[in-house]
């Protein structure tokens, strides 16, 4: 743990310089122990810096200005602004809106999981993943993944698929897709990351990552998270059993 890193109180946490392949981390979790166990938990890594905390809601937007983070993990109980909303705002913020937010819940609130996944966040675990995933999970952001685990994928893939979001993008738009970009598309939602696209399609790494560019461009989704989504919504992918994909039983790439 960075002695230079406090626990429980934001303001004592100053900016760090990252080194070239280090993630830089923002903790949000209303419980100061809880807080601290999970800054413990993810400062330990050799590639996660923690580079700052809060403890509500607006504490969090103001903490990613400052420090400017790769990756929020929010919790999802967190008081003040939700973390719904407060999703919802890093993600419209154009000087922050890189950033990518992991939400830790309950996933058996559906509702809870689509909001957060429709405003933008990047994935979605429960409260109680284990250590291992949950660090899998930023890495997995961080490198521009979508994270959530197969137990929230079976409950909400059916609810996407039934009830769309009139605010996205709606089937007519998958029109502004090419074949191609439409295939890949399906390859996102069914939890393959760029280097598996490639392998699957005969394709360098680099077109695959164009492609799925392209896809989030035209549709206007921020991340693979809200394209896994939109597939549903659009009737583009049906439901089926997911899939795990490559970090462990307990989280995993949206898969289907």
């Amino acid at each position: 743990m960075n002695p230079n890193l406090s626990l429980v109180d934001p303001a004592g946490l100053a900016p760090l310089s990252p080194g070239p392949n280090e993630i830089r981390l923002l903790v949000a979790h209303g419980d100061n122990l809880s807080r601290a166990g999970l800054q413990a938990l993810l400062d330990d890594e050799p590639d996660i810096v923690v580079a700052g905390s809060a403890g509500d809601g607006e504490a969090v937007i103001a903490e990613v200005e400052r420090v400017h983070p790769d990756v929020v993990l929010i919790d999802s109980g967190l008081p003040g602004v939700d973390a719904v909303e407060v999703t919802r705002t890093i993600i419209a913020e154009p000087g922050i809106s890189r950033v990518h937010v992991v939400v830790l819940g309950d996933s058996d609130a559906d509702e809870e999981v689509l909001a957060s996944l429709r405003a933008g966040a990047s994935g979605f675990l429960p409260s109680e993943t284990e250590a291992v995933a949950l660090v899998a999970a930023v890495r997995a952001v961080a490198a521009g993944e979508a994270a959530v685990s197969p137990a929230v994928v079976r409950r909400v893939i059916s609810e996407l698929a039934a009830r769309p979001d009139p605010g996205l993008p709606g089937p007519e738009q998958l029109d502004e897709l090419t074949p191609r970009e439409l295939e890949v598309m399906g390859l996102v939602a069914g939890g393959l990351s760029n280097d598996q696209i490639a392998d699957h399609l005969v394709i360098s790494r680099a077109t695959a990552k164009t492609h799925v560019s392209r896809a989030l461009y035209k549709l206007h989704a921020r991340n693979r998270a809200q394209l896994v989504t939109l597939a549903y919504e659009t009737g583009l992918v049906q439901p089926r059993q997911p899939a795990v994909d490559g970090f462990g039983e307990t989280a995993a790439i949206v898969a289907a």
